[in-house]
């Protein structure tokens, strides 16, 4: 490994514990809680949004919020 190379993996290194510091506080947090997790509710905010893409021209909010409440019943979302 030549002094370059050296250099260029110090530098990576450093980037690295800059991030780390950076986001220290929210990584620390995820121990605090035991590990919860917010990717189930943004997985659902995501179902949620295509759910509404698909509706998109539809006036029944009504039946919009039936399809959302019943997203968990399902693997998929079929609108009409």
């Amino acid at each position: 490994m030549g002094k370059k190379s050296r250099c260029f993996d110090v530098n990576m290194l450093k980037q690295f514990s800059k991030t780390i510091a950076a986001h220290r506080s929210g990584i620390l947090a995820y121990f605090d809680f035991n590990g919860l997790s917010t990717g189930p509710l943004e997985g659902t905010n995501n179902k949620i949004k295509t759910l509404h893409k698909m509706a998109y021209g539809f006036r029944d909010v009504e039946f919009f919020k039936l399809k959302i409440m019943a997203l968990h019943e399902t693997n998929y979302v079929l609108v009409g």
